[in-house]
């Protein structure tokens, strides 16, 4: 055997290697993705993302506004943070929530043109 077919062997093996890997990668990518859009699944979760796009509020606020318990909308809140959705602050004793960066907002917003555009829905 000459060093060249093991050379390239090698060379043909490595480049499978990284194929392969790229490949598991895309597919957590993927499966990631789709994670994430599972939690906009909930339509709770979605009216507490759409109240959180007129700005920051508290567990209080949002339960009013929602017209749930608070004990409700903490959790639904839990799986949000949990998933990088919203974020929080501390005032004193008092925990304001708020969309955690623009790219949140950005899906709902995309989410409620097309709904609109699609389906005939009005601001």
């Amino acid at each position: 055997m000459n060093g060249y077919s093991y050379e390239r062997g090698a060379a043909v093996k490595e480049s499978q290697e990284e194929f392969d890997m790229l490949k598991e990668l895309e597919l957590e990518f993927i499966h990631e993705m789709a994670e994430f859009f599972k939690v906009f699944g909930d339509s709770t979760r979605i009216r507490i993302l759409q109240a959180l796009l007129e700005g920051e509020k508290n567990v209080g606020d949002l339960a009013d506004a929602l017209e749930m318990t608070q004990s409700a909308v903490s959790h639904q809140l839990r799986v949000l943070r949990q998933n990088d959705l919203v974020k929080y602050r501390k005032e004193g004793k008092v925990v304001f929530y708020s969309l955690d960066d623009e790219h949140v907002e950005n899906v709902m917003q995309q989410g409620m043109a097309h709904l609109r555009h699609k389906r005939g829905y009005h601001e």
